[in-house]
């Protein structure tokens, strides 16, 4: 049933006029470029996200990585500045140095209601010691704390880019991944939820641990729904997108559950859409259930819900390019636009990726 609706999706997709630059498009020209190309020395630049500065720059920021291109291989949190809306790019500078034995990555930055910054990244040592931790800033970037612990249980703790939230309560709430030991036969990943509601500055566990199938719930995030209730979604390999609700804020969760998107293993994206608070879900569309990740991260592509997650648009190509893959997207809204680094890959290279597309042609057919 899943792959029977999946071939028909993906044919959808192959009828409509994809196109990096929009094409059909009747609104204000897509922005696209390459915030971050790799090189043979620096063969990945992924997992990144944006803050937009009080005077309108733009600062990025991405795992990248110059001992190699896994998951373990060395690597820094480095960052550079737009002035001109994301058409160029300032040089790379390290925001981050690598603390970690063998890491630090997945880069975060959450504009609190205060004016303050948080900048969250995971320091890895070992597959058995991952964890996240957080700065702040208070001068709109220009100057970061000393980094401090959000995560202080041992094990492989882990949180994806672009995931911290600020609920209308005020709480500060981060999605957070785990297991005792990655790349064993035998791991099993969980979720659970770390929150703060002194502004970030200290941090309490959930109490509910969510599981889920096979190699078990991977990557979460979150959203607040209209009602008051926070959504979780969750990576798997089911060829689904699963789900959990909590009423408390993210400190106890329902049990885990199909959702309504299907999707490989791969890590999906859900934001609310400034103005109209439609759901915008950016995912890789193209599930094949028994292949590697359960389908291929190709193409990138967006759909709306107009009814909390109920019912979708069908999807849309941000990028069709079936030799690149495409993943970790983080979104961030600004003058009507949505901003978008992602990671593209192909012959061996990943880079970051930029693209800044008007929030109407998400909603245009």
């Amino acid at each position: 049933m899943i792959e029977r609706g999946i071939r028909r999706r993906t044919s959808v997709l192959a009828l409509l006029a994809f196109s990096g630059a929009g094409a059909g498009y009747s609104g204000q020209a897509i922005i696209d470029s390459m915030l971050a190309p790799a090189a043979k020395e620096n063969r990945r630049n992924t997992e990144g996200d944006i803050v937009v500065r009080k005077d309108g720059t733009f600062l990025a920021a991405w795992s990248d990585f110059y001992g190699g291109s896994r998951d373990d291989s060395a690597a820094r949190i480095s960052a550079a500045t737009s002035s001109d809306g994301g058409k160029t790019w300032s040089q790379r500078f390290t925001l981050q140095p690598n603390i970690g034995k063998q890491n630090v990555m997945s880069a975060s930055f959450l504009r609190l209601r205060s004016g303050d910054i948080l900048f969250f990244f995971a320091v890895k040592n070992s597959p058995e010691d991952l964890y996240m931790m957080v700065r702040r800033s208070s001068d709109d970037g220009k100057t970061w704390s000393e980094p401090a612990r959000v995560v202080r249980e041992r094990g492989y703790y882990g949180m994806n880019n672009d995931r911290a939230v600020q609920l209308a309560s005020g709480r500060i709430i981060c999605p957070v991944y785990f297991t005792e030991k990655v790349w064993t036969k035998t791991e099993g990943f969980r979720t659970v939820s770390y929150y703060s509601d002194d502004d970030g500055r200290t941090w309490k566990r959930g109490r509910t641990v969510l599981e889920c199938p096979q190699r078990g719930a991977m990557e979460p995030g979150l959203l607040e729904l209209r009602d008051g209730r926070l959504l979780q979604i969750i990576r798997t390999q089911m060829g689904m997108i699963w789900h959990a609700l909590s009423n408390d804020g993210g400190d106890t969760w329902t049990s885990p559950e199909p959702w309504t998107m299907a999707a490989p293993e791969a890590p999906s994206t859900l934001v609310r859409l400034p103005k109209t608070g439609e759901l915008l879900l950016i995912y890789n569309p193209t599930v094949k259930l028994g292949t590697g990740h359960s389908g291929p991260r190709t193409p990138l592509a967006a759909a709306i819900s107009k009814d909390e997650g109920r019912t979708w648009s069908l999807p849309k190509a941000i990028e069709e390019d079936p030799a690149a893959t495409y993943a970790y997207t983080s979104v961030t809204f600004h003058q009507e636009r949505a901003l978008l680094t992602y990671y593209y890959a192909k012959d061996g290279l990943l880079s970051l990726k930029f693209k800044s597309i008007p929030v109407d042609w998400f909603r245009e057919d």
